[in-house]
């Protein structure tokens, strides 16, 4: 499959803008009207999505029809039409049941083949929070599903469950098709060099190029590591297995020297229309000057990179300008720039405006 087709030199505010593309318009009567999707029926109730039509009229005749519709309600608050779990669908794994027969049976009869058919599929379940800003609690699959089946009453479990913020989970090819909060952790891989004042002068990241299989942006330019965090798996713990499966490079390293360095946020609408704001954990991983840098260095593994290459930064700002970059990929190498004072306001107009777009909030008040 192709790779992206270099274009002209855009600005980093432009490329900041392809991939932070969406902002929630209410008062907008052209705009696309979305509808809440809730845990519960109660107004108060977190909302965990926004729902595009073609999904809305999907789950209204699901609940018409001859089939589960039983799991889903539809009220109006307000004038505002809120779709949510039924009543009885009040366990997390009961909402994972839920989600998993649906996704499943939308991808065996071809609904949005696009984003959920067999080529799309994943086989990964995501974690969804009550409050997408809190804490990562959520199980492994295996313990969601093992747990439901060994505990006693459903009353207890909602006791137990109210006092966490994990919801339930979902496949992550579906994700989008639903508009609710996705996670993730990029790495950067790099190496510099200081001036007589120890101050950084230059740099080279390794850069890797996802592999023509890839079921999404297939040939795109990547970060170093990257990859999405499972339910039951730490920000941490997923950055540790995505080294070693993505980039050969071993758990003892990664622990040892990758440090967080923050998070980057952005609303993402696809060139399809599904909606999906993100949350990227960002990490970087410096090979420390006059050690032996081949235990850093990345090397393909698992089929998901074709290969990597040592680039000095201006070269990777060439290719980022050109749009050959992963659209979230670019924003964390923007994050990055900043943080080492490779961008400063002083060098770049749009300095205020970057700094603050990576760490957007979805409108989320508005949901």
């Amino acid at each position: 499959m192709a790779g992206p087709t270099p274009s002209s030199p855009q600005s980093f505010a432009r490329i900041l803008q392809t991939c932070d593309n969406f902002r929630l318009n209410l008062t907008d009567p052209a705009a696309e009207h979305l509808v809440t999707w809730r845990l519960i029926s109660d107004p108060e109730s977190p909302a965990i999505g926004l729902l595009r039509p073609p999904i809305v009229q999907q789950l209204l005749h699901e609940i018409e029809g001859t089939k589960d519709g039983s799991a889903w309600e539809v009220q109006d608050h307000d004038g505002k039409q809120v779709i949510s779990f039924a009543s009885h669908v009040n366990t997390s794994a009961a909402r994972s049941r839920v989600m998993k027969e649906l996704c499943e049976r939308w991808r065996d009869e071809g609904l949005w083949s696009d984003v959920v058919g067999p080529k799309k599929w994943r086989g990964e379940m995501y974690p969804i929070y009550r409050n997408p800003f809190g804490p990562h609690d959520a199980p492994s699959e295996a313990e969601e599903f093992a747990t439901a089946a060994t505990v006693g009453s459903t009353s207890a479990v909602q006791d137990s469950e109210d006092r966490r913020n994990y919801a339930f989970m979902m496949e992550r090819a579906a994700c989008a098709l639903f508009g609710v909060v996705t996670y993730g952790v990029h790495m950067t891989v790099y190496e510099e060099d200081p001036d007589e004042l120890g101050l950084p002068k230059s740099c080279r990241m390794w850069i890797p190029t996802r592999s023509k299989s890839k079921q999404t942006w297939p040939r795109w330019l990547d970060n170093s590591v990257a990859g999405g965090i499972p339910s039951g798996l730490g920000a941490f713990e997923s950055l540790v297995k995505e080294s070693m499966e993505e980039a050969s490079i071993e758990e003892a390293i990664v622990r040892r020297h990758a440090r967080t360095v923050g998070s980057v946020s952005y609303f993402f609408k696809t060139p399809l229309g599904w909606l999906q704001p993100e949350v990227e954990y960002v990490y970087d991983l410096r090979i420390p000057p006059g050690v032996d840098p081949t235990p850093f260095r990345p090397k393909p593994l698992d089929g998901e990179v074709e290969a990597f290459e040592l680039l000095p930064l201006e070269d990777v700002i060439t290719r980022m300008r050109s749009g050959l970059f992963k659209p979230n990929t670019a924003l964390v190498i923007l994050d990055f720039m900043i943080r080492h004072g490779y961008m400063t306001v002083e060098n770049e107009p749009d300095y205020q405006e970057i700094v603050t777009r990576l760490h957007g909030r979805f409108e989320y008040d508005q949901w």
